[in-house]
């Protein structure tokens, strides 16, 4: 998987829009103005995802490739290297995660626009 897969990925999702809030260099993807991925542009290709704090420990226990989040709370974020070590497939189910688990903090309006 590269930056372009990940990208088509994410913006085929309901409600998505892309971002470089931090600069050039840091590519975001938001449901409704909220976070649910980013990605460092200037190194190695990783993504940052949230994840549920039991998912989130055993994912990093059993992957490699799995660390807590780079510059993000550990407790709800992972950073994901994409190096080729896991499946696109696992990749994807990560991102659906991190979309589904900022979806349903939203309020009910917001997630209501995107049903």
């Amino acid at each position: 998987m590269n930056i372009e897969d990940i990208r088509t990925y994410c913006l085929s999702k309901k409600g998505v829009s892309e971002e470089f809030p931090f600069g050039e260099n840091a590519l975001v993807y938001k449901v409704m103005g909220k976070m649910f991925l980013l990605s460092d542009l200037s190194s190695e290709l990783s993504i940052n995802v949230k994840c549920d704090p039991q998912k989130a420990m055993e994912l990093r226990e059993r992957y490699p490739c799995v660390i807590p989040g780079y510059h993000m709370n550990k407790k709800h974020w992972n950073t994901i290297r994409v190096d080729g070590s896991v499946s696109d497939r696992l990749i994807r189910e990560w991102i659906d995660h991190s979309y589904a688990k900022v979806l349903e903090k939203l309020p009910g309006k917001l997630r209501e626009q995107i049903r």
